[in-house]
Order: structure tokens, then sequence, then C-alpha cells
């Protein structure tokens, strides 16, 4: 049993009373290990939770900088941020808010060279990125690695969220057998997002990653949660994994990582 502090004792009692966690379910948040992919709107809201949380190891990885248009949404980041990498920014954030949290920077951008050796190192990978390329290398990544992937995306005034569990439910693929014609997903850049949307879901995603950590409640595994902001109204529609996914289906034919940038026909 993990030994606390009498600051821990303090700072964690409103899990420890909570008799679906207490002293053995905050011990097990503190042994845990997550990856955050991106470090923007959705990333923000699920760091600052995670480590609020009590994480023991939180790996954020971003390429980018903070942009004053980034502000807007990535409440990660302030004003003295601007010009900084994100992951850099973030660290700062978060060791504020908990130093029992180790914060570990992956200034990259993923890739089929770094993922596996990366995502190797954690318990649970959460997908906060904003492109298709890496959202399908992180579902390949995932089930290669039986490693649980929640899912999040955002669009304008609508937002999605789930949970891809190998071996339990359906993996990205069996939703999106192939992306979308380059141009028909803007991006939120080209279309605009609403700057509470990402908060919302990213809350969620954070929900989930705990959940998982400590096996309570019923994850999202085989569900899609949808949400319309306008409508203030949430959706679930059941997803079923497909016999025939080429990653997790009952005879798959990718067995190993490919080029995703040439499979979703995008330049960088």
């Amino acid at each position: 049993m993990y030994k606390f502090s009498n600051e821990q004792i303090e700072r964690y009692s409103r899990h420890i009373i909570l008799k679906e966690v207490g002293g053995l379910g905050q011990t097990k948040l503190l042994e845990s290990k997550v990856l955050m992919i991106g470090a923007g709107g959705l990333g923000s809201p699920v760091a600052l939770y995670l480590a609020a949380a009590g994480i023991g190891k939180l790996g954020i990885m971003d390429d980018d900088t903070v942009d004053v248009s980034n502000l807007q949404r990535q409440v990660l980041h302030s004003t003295k941020d601007v010009g900084q990498p994100k992951v850099l920014s973030a660290k700062s954030t978060l060791n504020e808010i908990n130093p029992d949290v180790e914060v570990v920077t992956y200034q990259e951008r993923l890739s089929s060279s770094n993922v596996l050796p990366i995502f190797e190192q954690y318990d649970l990978i959460i997908d906060g990125c904003d492109n298709f390329p890496t959202r399908y290398l992180i579902n390949d990544s995932c089930v290669m690695l039986n490693k649980p992937n929640v899912h999040g995306s955002i669009f304008q005034f609508e937002g999605q969220v789930t949970v891809f569990s190998p071996k339990e439910g359906p993996c990205y693929r069996c939703l999106y057998p192939s992306p979308p014609p380059p141009g028909m997903a803007p991006s939120c850049q080209e279309a605009g997002v609403f700057g509470v949307l990402p908060g919302i879901i990213g809350c969620i995603q954070a929900v989930e990653s705990i959940k998982i950590l400590l096996k309570i409640g019923e994850p999202l595994i085989g569900q899609l949660l949808l949400f319309d902001a306008l409508g203030m109204n949430f959706r679930r529609m059941k997803l079923r994994r497909d016999a025939a996914c080429p990653i997790c289906g009952d005879n798959p034919t990718i067995k190993e990582l490919i080029d995703y940038d040439e499979f979703c026909q995008v330049n960088w």
C-alpha cells in the first residue's frame, strides 16, 4: 500500500472518502502512467484534471508552439506562454497544479518510428490530436500493443468521445474504415470551433480515463457519445466491432505500421 504523506491525504481527501476510489484507488492513480497526444484544446482539460487527480506519470506529446489564437480554448496556456513550445508551457502549468505528478514531455510529432517505444511505457493513451494520420497511427499502435485508447474529437459546435479497448470492443478503423477525402473534413483553423466545446469533450475523456484506470463504472467501450452544444444534448450510438477490420478483425491484414500520410492523402 502506498504510504501517503499528510499533504497527500489532504490533497486527495475527496477521492479517498469515495468508496469507489478510496486509498487503494488513489494509490492506483499515483502509480498509473498516461500519455496525452496533443496539448491543445482537448489535451488542456484532460491534462489539468488528470494532474489534479494525481496521475503518477503524465506524458504530453506535441510539436507545436503556443499561438495567441490558441488561448480562446487551450486553457493549459496563457498569454505569457505565446511562442513557447506547448509541452513546456503544459509542464509548467501542471507542475504548479500538482507537484506529485511526473510530467514527461515529447516535443516531437508522433510517427511510425517513435510511436511503439513511447506507447509501451504507458498504461493508457488519450487521443487529443486534430488530424487523421495521427488518429489512425494511434489506433493501430494501441491495437498492436493492447493499450486502451480514449478518443475525442471536435468540430465547430459538436464533439464526440469513445473508448477503443482492444479485445473488448471495436477500434477506430471499425468506425472509420477509411479517412474522408482531402478537404471534406476542415480543421478548426479552417472551420472554427466554439471555445468551450473542447473543455466539455476533454473533461469527458478525463472521466473515462480515470474510470478505466480504476476499473470502475461503465466506460464508453462500444459506445460513441455525441454532444451538440447548440442544442445542449447528448446522444449515444452503439458501435460494433467489424470482423473484417484490417487491424482488429478476425483475420487482420495490417501486421506493421503503414505510411499514414499516404493512406490519408495528406501533404504536410
